[in-house]
């Protein structure tokens, strides 16, 4: 029996969003609360030296403390931003490395669980950071700048997003809402830093923000994710093993899978099941 097989997100959707804030200053508690009133997910890169202290060891009231982490980041991701937020291509590598091994083992104290994703402090990067940093534990990491599109990257360590939070939001939401054909998955990717809902002069207002999370949040055909879901997820999918008939599935992933044969019939896949299609 002839059959198309597409991989789906989690319920059967074709679309995720997911949001990416950097540097842990306070304003991510007021933007938190506007993800979790909405339902979003996000990914927050945090720099663990600079954590409620300035560089010179001054207290800087500015930024997350450490012991606040755990709390205020569940429900969502923490993730590497390294330990002080160096312009990293300019670093030797052995620096870098350091970097982002001390930076991933203090917040994982903090958070308690593996940190494996990161992004890229001032945008910098080079293609020696990039090979080294699955060597460090890092399975993606997000480099500065806007595709606005809705595409997968070709290589997760240098993933770009969809737009900043201040570049054409809500043309790309409504353009993103507006997908209807199934027969693509989508994913919208929104980046930026929660202090700069602070600043008036940039018209990037906290309104702004909610405006966007109030229009785009609970719809039944968006999957609500953070950026080491997704890559968890499409590991998984990937990795299932199809007979050659296309008649059965195996899942060795931990996590369940969702495919849709023949346009009509969304199946789970399980961790661990094989089933008939």
């Amino acid at each position: 029996m002839k059959r198309t097989i597409y991989t789906c997100f989690p319920g059967g959707k074709h679309k995720v969003l997911t949001m990416s804030y950097d540097d842990g200053q306070i304003h991510d508690r007021r933007l938190i609360e506007i993800f979790n009133k909405y339902g979003i997910k996000g990914t927050f890169h945090l720099n663990s030296g600079l954590m409620g202290v300035r560089p010179d060891g001054r207290d800087d009231e500015h930024r997350i403390k450490g012991d606040e982490v755990k709390e205020l980041y569940k429900g969502h991701e923490v993730s590497c931003h390294t330990v002080f937020h160096p312009t990293i291509s300019r670093c030797p590598i052995t620096q870098v490395v350091r970097q982002v091994i001390e930076d991933r083992e203090a917040l994982e104290k903090m958070c308690g669980y593996p940190v494996r994703g990161m992004s890229y402090p001032n945008g910098s990067y080079s293609q020696e950071i990039v090979d080294a940093l699955p060597a460090c534990g890092i399975e993606y990491s997000r480099v500065v700048g806007d595709t606005h599109d809705f595409a997968f990257p070709e290589n997760y360590l240098t993933w770009k997003a969809t737009c900043h939070h201040s570049h054409k939001l809500m043309e790309n939401a409504e353009r993103f809402a507006a997908l209807n054909k199934r027969q693509y998955l989508y994913m919208m990717y929104v980046w930026g830093h929660s202090y700069e809902f602070a600043r008036e002069e940039e018209n990037n207002s906290w309104e702004h923000i909610e405006g966007f999370c109030k229009f785009i949040g609970g719809r039944d055909d968006i999957w609500y994710a953070t950026n080491i879901e997704i890559v968890d997820y499409m590991n998984a999918a990937h990795n299932l093993k199809f007979t050659a008939a296309g008649d059965m599935v195996y899942n060795p992933s931990a996590i369940p899978v969702w495919i849709n044969v023949n346009g009509e019939d969304n199946k789970i896949v399980d961790p661990g099941a094989t089933i008939v299609i």
